[in-house]
């Protein structure tokens, strides 16, 4: 007899999707992988092609298949929250999606903050901005996140969580080219573009999100949940880190007043709180005892 949940991960192709479907295959449920078909998804899983943005194309490849629990990695803006309401209601227990961090961009606090910053009821949706333009979803990318929570909030009938990832660092498949931003300038000495004053932030590991995500998905609460290792980082702390791993480097910070600066360094103050996420019963590590082992996961290739 068959035994696990039933598992639909959207997404999932990549980085901490694919550890999260490794580890719902590992603890036996029956996993199903929806994207657009341009990567398999691990052995073990079932694999459904299909345009997530197309509400046709969803229900086609679906069919009347029904799931405990549906984990959204690629919900982007409030549009695609609407099709996945509209198409999961009633044939899901239970829908998580990957939101963000930047959720808070517009906060700025010197104490990590809490889930209710930011209540899903209360931002406003606006379907008719242009969501579908590469540009203006890369500039509204918290927005596009906020929004999309609050089409999902909206709606009793589609049980959600929102899980508020921090800055996620580590694996030799990072993707983002961040931790080599600063490898790189390192190497050659050349300045570092930070804010003038730079405040700290918060990571998780790519493990420990996976990690978290599968804990999730095997919960039962419900809204918006933080999920960050504990303590908070500087930039110089990051680079600290990389130039450990980097004998012969030079760290040279260049401070901005106004205009663009490196990736993960910040002018604001919007750590997360973990401590809902804490008391639902996940533990978390903390970002200083993982972060050399991210840093050589990420540059190792290079050193």
């Amino acid at each position: 007899m068959e035994t696990g949940r039933q598992v639909l991960v959207i997404g999932g192709s990549r980085y901490f999707g694919k550890r999260l479907v490794n580890r719902l295959l590992a603890a036996g449920d029956r996993v199903t992988v929806l994207n657009r078909g341009s990567a398999a998804p691990p052995a073990g899983a079932l694999h459904l092609v299909a345009d997530r943005d197309d509400e046709n194309s969803l229900r086609e490849a679906l069919g009347s298949r029904t799931f405990d629990v549906v984990v959204d990695q690629v919900c982007y803006t409030p549009r695609q929250a609407a099709v996945a309401r509209r198409v999961f209601a009633g044939r899901v227990g239970r829908y998580v999606m990957t939101s963000t961090v930047e959720v808070y961009e517009y906060e700025d606090s010197p104490a990590p903050v809490g889930e209710t910053a930011v209540d899903p009821r209360s931002v406003a949706v606006d379907l008719e901005l242009p969501w579908e333009d590469p540009e203006f979803l890369a500039a509204h990318y918290g927005e596009g996140k906020r929004q999309a929570e609050a089409v999902l909030a909206a709606d009793p009938a589609l049980p959600y969580v929102a899980v508020r990832v921090a800055h996620v660092l580590g694996g030799d498949d990072d993707f983002t080219g961040r931790l080599a931003h600063y490898a790189d300038r390192i190497r050659s000495g050349t300045p570092i573009a930070v804010p003038a004053v730079d405040r700290p932030a918060t990571y998780i590991h790519v493990e420990e999100i996976a990690d978290f995500l599968a804990w999730t998905a095997g919960a039962d609460f419900t809204g918006p949940v933080n999920a960050a290792s504990h303590g908070r980082l500087t930039t110089a702390e990051l680079c600290e880190a990389v130039a450990a791993q980097l004998p012969g480097g030079r760290t040279v910070f260049r401070p901005v007043e106004v205009g663009a600066v490196s990736p993960l360094s910040f002018a604001r103050s919007y750590g997360m709180d973990n401590s809902r996420a804490t008391r639902l019963g996940f533990t978390f590590d903390d970002v200083r005892q993982w972060l050399p082992k991210a840093v050589a996961e990420t540059l190792g290739k290079d050193n």
